[in-house]
Parts: structure tokens; C-alpha cells; sequence
């Protein structure tokens, strides 16, 4: 049996879970929540895999969200294993080449995957993103500048666009 490694995170605004793989992070929980969560969500895209407590396996991870919490990484070098449709990975590519302390409206990533009528459907996708931060979806924004839709909470989505603009400084 696969084993996910699972370990918390701790930040300025609580505690979240981590999870990795053998080949790389899978997923990084809503800020506070259970670990009911993370177990939900495994099922469908890791089944058949084990959770297993590893704060080594997991370091690498920490380290670096710690250094983009504390505003001293602006770009993470760390291998990721995510599973999705090709439609979602195409928008979560497209996510990770929006750079830091900037954002784009849900129009500009359907034109940027070459599909601009499929606004929607990358909302769809950008709410399915099981990596905050690294897929950096807390940068897309309504096209009237206005905050929408975010897994972790507007709170959470405001606090990392707050911590970019301030990193940029």
C-alpha cells in the first residue's frame, strides 16, 4: 500500500495540514480544519493510499512555506504530485506562471489555457486546487478587482495577497 505523509504547519494565522508523497506535496489543508478534511479529499484522487505522521519526510515542505509565510521565498522549488483532469492541470499550470504579488481575473487564465469562453469551468478548476500557495490560486480575483471564491476562506485568500504586496516591498 502508498503511503501519504501528513504533518502540520504552523503559521501567523493557525495551523494546517501538509501532505506529501513519495514523489512529491499533494495537498495543503484549509486553514484550521480537521484532518477529516484531508481524508476526504484523499479518497478520490489517492485511493488505496495510507496516511502516515512524518515531520523528516515533510521538513522540506515546512521550511519553505515557513520562508513564504515570513515574506523571505517568493517561488518554491519543491517537487509536487498532483492529480487532476487535463483541464485542471493546464489551469493549475497556468496558476503557477502567475508571478508573486500579482493576481489575474478567472478571464485572463481561460484565455492564457487557450479556452476563453471557459470562465466557469476554470473557476471549477482553480476550486479544486489541493496545493495552496504553490498553485497559486489566491492570486485570481473577480475581473472588478473584487475578492471571490477561495477553499481556504476570503479571510485567507486577503491575508496572502496582503503578505505578497508586502513581500514585494
Amino acid at each position: 500500500m502508498n503511503v501519504l505523509y501528513v504533518d502540520t504547519l504552523t503559521y501567523a494565522q493557525g495551523k494546517m495540514y501538509i501532505v506529501a508523497s513519495d514523489e512529491g506535496l499533494v495537498y495543503i489543508g484549509t486553514p484550521n480544519a480537521s484532518f477529516e478534511e484531508v481524508e476526504v479529499w484523499a479518497k478520490k484522487p489517492f485511493k488505496g493510499f495510507r496516511f502516515e505522521e512524518n515531520k523528516a519526510k515533510l521538513q522540506p515542505y515546512i521550511k519553505q512555506f515557513t520562508a513564504y509565510f515570513n515574506k523571505e521565498l517568493t517561488e518554491f522549488d519543491l517537487p509536487i504530485h498532483i492529480k487532476g483532469t487535463p483541464f485542471q492541470l493546464a489551469v493549475w499550470d497556468a496558476l503557477m506562471e502567475l508571478p508573486y504579488g500579482t493576481t489575474a481575473s478567472y478571464s485572463d487564465i481561460a484565455h492564457r489555457i487557450g479556452n476563453p469562453k471557459a470562465v466557469r469551468a476554470v473557476g471549477g478548476a482553480i476550486g479544486a486546487n489541493p496545493i495552496l500557495a504553490i498553485i497559486p490560486c489566491h492570486r485570481v480575483i473577480g475581473k472588478n478587482g473584487k475578492l471571490t471564491g477561495f477553499r481556504s476562506g476570503l479571510a485567507m485568500k486577503e491575508f496572502l495577497l496582503e503578505m505578497e504586496r508586502a513581500g514585494r516591498n
